[in-house]
């Protein structure tokens, strides 16, 4: 269990998973840059959060709800919290999914929704980060989430995510790694992929001038070595 001075931001877990050289960049070395992308995901954040809680007579929806997992070591902000009234208290399996809130009567299901600018994505980034905050939730609750949703703005639709045992051991692997690098304090070298092209952080990391150096350095390194090594087979036909 962590303490609470000691939690990281859940949203680095999505850094992290995208590349850990950016992540190093934003949580250790405090380096940020925006670009369009990162502008329409802010502008999407901000009126998802302006807008008021509301309730209706089968759900409670909560904007902005300030969450967080000791056990994980993560805190955040999720976007929203749908809580649709239970049809029964607790499953067969004999572990809650439903909750008590305060001046509500009835039990209520908590179910994660996170809003994404652009479409799903080839890898698990988004996935992952919506599982941390259900893990947050059940620690919170003391209750069991089985599923949660993403918001595309693109689309205008959710994707259902199944938060999987593989998808919840990913996201708890990414947290002890993301504490890991933390406590290490060291950004990772830079390594160019076309994933760059879309980070925000492109010239603060310049990954391509990073591998034109160390291809430099492999090189001189090579040619070092050779100067060093006798020729063999010169030295062989010598009398």
């Amino acid at each position: 269990m962590f303490t609470e001075d000691e939690l990281l931001p859940l949203s680095g877990l999505q850094h992290l998973l995208f590349c850990e050289r950016q992540w190093a960049l934003i949580h250790i070395e405090q380096q940020w840059a925006e670009n369009r992308l990162t502008q329409e995901g802010r502008v999407l954040h901000e009126r998802v959060h302006e807008s008021a809680t509301e309730a209706r007579p089968d759900v409670i929806v909560a904007r902005g709800l300030r969450i967080h997992c000791l056990r994980l070591g993560l805190s955040g902000e999720a976007d929203v919290v749908e809580f649709r009234r239970a049809g029964s208290p607790t499953p067969d399996s004999g572990k809650a999914t439903a909750v008590q809130l305060a001046g509500r009567s009835g039990l209520w299901n908590p179910f994660p929704v996170e809003y994404k600018r652009g479409r799903p994505k080839s890898d698990a980034w988004d996935e992952v980060q919506l599982c941390a905050q259900a893990l947050a939730l059940e620690e919170m609750f003391s209750v069991s989430i089985p599923s949660g949703a993403l918001f595309y703005g693109t689309n205008r639709r959710r994707t259902a995510v199944d938060f999987t045992p593989q998808l919840r051991s990913r996201t708890e692997a990414l947290a002890r790694r993301m504490h890991s690098l933390y406590a290490a304090r060291q950004t990772p070298s830079a390594e160019y992929a076309k994933k760059c092209e879309s980070c925000s952080l492109l010239e603060v990391c310049l990954p391509k001038m990073s591998t034109r150096r160390r291809d430099v350095a492999r090189y001189l390194a090579t040619a070092l070595r050779n100067l060093e090594t006798p020729d063999l087979e010169h030295k062989a036909d010598q009398p």
